[in-house]
C-alpha cells in the first residue's frame, strides 16, 4: 500500500513524456514487494490482526505468482498502451490496487476480510475494463461486469452474514471449530452456503454464473484481458480454498455435490461454445470456464491431493493464459487488435519462432504431453479417481478431447493457412523476450513438474 501511494504521488506530477517512470516505478514495487514477502516468509501459519490475517507457506507461494504474473501484464502491456495512446499512470495505479486485493485475499483469516480484499481487486477491474474510455465496446463490458459483479458481491455478503448469526465468528479458524461439533449443520447454515458458493462461482467464472465472462474478454483492452485472466485466478482459488477448504471443510458433504454440478456444466458449456467462436479473446474466455471445471474438480475431491493438484493447475493455467494474451499483445499495431483467429493466418510464415511459442501455449492448454498442462490435467484426474469419483475423471477426460479442437485450429491458422499480408511484428526485445520466456516455461514445467507438484503437496500439508 505504502508503494501504491509513493507511485500515484510520482505520476501526479510526472509530464506525459516520462509517463515511463510510472511504468519503472511500478516493476519496482512489485519487485519490492516480493523481497519483503521473501523476507517475512514463514514455515508454518501464522495469525495475526486479531485472526483477521493468516501467514502461511502456501500463501507466500500463491502471492509469488501473482506478483509474477502482475509483472508480466506490465511488461507485455508498454508497447501496446504506448501504440494505443493508452500509456498512462492509471493503468498501472490500478493494476498495483487488484494486486493490493489479491494479497489481501490470499492472506485472509476472515470472511471480512476476504470481501475487503475481493471489493478492492473488483473495483480495480470495473476500472481497468473501461479504461480505454474511446471504446464503446470497453464501456458496455464494464457496465456488465459492473452491475453483475455488484449482485454477486452482495451475495456472497449476503451469505457471510448468515454464518455469523449461525456461528456468531466471520474468522475461518473459529467457524471450521464451529461446524466441526455435532449437529451444527442446520438450514441456516445451508442457506448462508449456498449464497457463499453463488457468490464464489461468479468470482471463478463457472457455470451457470459465467455470462459476463466473455463479453468482458472480448471488450477489455487485449492488456486488462491478460490481468483478469491469470492473476485474479490465483485470487478466485485462494476464495475458494480458504472458505470451503479451510472454513467449511467440515461441510464437504454438503458442498461437493453442488461444485461437482458446477464442474460438469463449465466443462461441457465452455468446450463446447468455445469451438463456435471466432473471436480468439471469446475463444479463451470460454476455455477458461473449462480450465475452472477442472480446478473446481480439485475440490470436489475433497482430499489434500485434491486441493494441491487444483493449486498446481490454477498456476499452471495462468501461466498458460498470460503467454496466449502476451501473444495477442504481440501481434497487435496501432489500430488493431489481433483478436481474431483469421489474424494468425500464416504466422509460421511471417516469424516461425512465436509462431512455435504460440503452438507450446496452445498445446499446453489442450492438455498434450509433454506439456505441463497434460500434467495439470492428470494430477486432477487422479485425485477424483482416488476419491472414488472415476464418473466425474471420465467426463473431464471426454470434454477435454472435444476442447483440444478449438486450440488445435489455431495451430492450423498458423501453420496451414497462407498469410493475407506480410505483417512485422511491433515488439520490444524485452517484450519479445517476456513472451517466449513465458511460452518456453510451459514446456520446461512440463519436463519437470515434480518441483513444482511436490511444492504445492507440501505447502497445503
Amino acid at each position: 500500500m505504502s508503494a501504491i501511494c509513493v507511485v500515484l504521488l510520482i505520476d501526479a506530477f510526472l509530464p506525459t513524456k516520462q509517463r515511463r517512470v510510472t511504468y519503472w516505478l511500478a516493476i519496482l514495487a512489485i519487485a519490492g514487494t516480493a523481497a519483503c514477502s521473501s523476507y517475512f516468509a514463514v514455515s508454518e501459519s501464522v495469525i495475526a490482526f486479531s485472526g483477521s490475517f493468516v501467514a502461511d507457506p502456501a500463501g507466500y507461494v500463491l502471492k509469488m505468482f501473482a506478483y509474477l504474473l502482475v509483472a508480466l501484464m506490465f511488461v507485455y502491456s508498454r508497447d501496446y498502451l504506448i501504440r494505443a495512446g493508452l500509456f498512462k499512470g492509471e493503468f498501472f495505479i490500478l493494476g498495483l490496487f487488484g494486486l493490493l486485493g489479491i494479497m489481501v485475499m490470499i492472506s485472509a483469516n476472515s470472511l471480512l476480510t476476504l470481501y475487503l480484499g475481493l471489493e478492492i481487486l473488483s473495483l480495480s477491474l470495473y476500472a481497468l475494463v473501461a479504461f480505454n474510455r474511446e471504446s464503446p465496446t470497453a464501456a458496455e463490458a464494464a457496465m456488465k461486469y459492473f452491475v453483475l459483479g455488484a449482485i454477486a458481491s452482495g451475495t456472497l455478503l449476503y451469505g457471510i452474514s448468515i454464518l455469523y448469526g449461525v456461528a456468531g465468528t466471520v474468522q475461518l479458524d473459529e467457524l471450521a471449530t464451529h461446524f466441526s461439533a455435532p449437529n451444527a449443520l442446520n438450514v441456516a447454515a445451508l442457506l448462508g452456503l449456498a449464497f457463499i458458493i453463488v457468490g464464489v462461482a461468479f468470482k471463478f467464472g463457472a457455470v451457470p454464473f459465467h455470462m459476463w465472462l466473455p463479453d468482458v474478454y472480448e471488450g477489455a483492452p487485449a492488456p486488462v484481458t491478460l490481468f483478469i485472466g491469470t492473476a485474479p485466478k490465483i485470487a478466485a482459488f485462494a476464495l475458494t480454498w480458504r472458505v470451503l477448504a479451510e472454513g467449511l471443510g467440515d461441510l464437504h458433504g454438503s458442498w461437493q455435490g453442488v461444485l461437482a454440478v458446477l464442474s460438469v456444466l463449465s466443462l461441457g458449456i465452455g468446450n463446447v461454445i468455445a469451438i463456435a467462436q471466432t473471436n480468439l479473446k471469446r475463444m479463451l474466455a470460454y476455455s477458461a470456464i473449462s480450465h475452472v471445471g477442472f480446478i473446481l474438480m480439485g475440490f470436489v475431491a475433497g482430499t489434500r491431493a485434491g486441493l494441491a493438484a487444483a493449486m498446481f493447475y490454477t498456476l499452471v493455467y495462468a501461466l498458460s493464459a498470460a503467454a496466449a494474451f502476451g501473444m495477442i499483445i504481440l501481434l497487435s499495431r496501432k489500430g488493431f487488435e489481433a483478436e481474431k483467429l483469421e489474424d494468425f493466418k500464416g504466422l509460421n510464415a511471417r516469424s516461425p519462432w512465436f509462431a512455435f511459442m504460440m503452438l507450446m501455449v496452445m498445446f499446453s492448454m489442450a492438455g498434450v504431453p509433454p506439456f505441463v498442462g497434460f500434467y495439470a490435467k492428470l494430477v486432477i484426474l487422479g485425485s477424483v479417481i482416488d476419491a472414488g469419483l472415476l464418473w466425474l475423471a471420465i467426463t473431464g477426460i471426454s470434454f477435454a478431447v472435444i476442447g483440444a479442437f478449438y486450440y488445435l485450429r489455431v495451430v492450423w491458422y498458423m501453420y496451414f493457412v497462407e498469410p493475407e499480408a506480410d505483417r512485422p511484428l511491433q515488439a520490444d526485445l524485452d517484450v519479445r523476450l517476456a513472451v517466449s520466456g513465458n511460452a518456453l516455461a510451459l514446456l520446461v514445467l512440463g519436463l519437470l513438474p515434480g518441483g513444482l507438484l511436490a511444492l504445492c503437496a507440501r505447502v497445503l500439508a
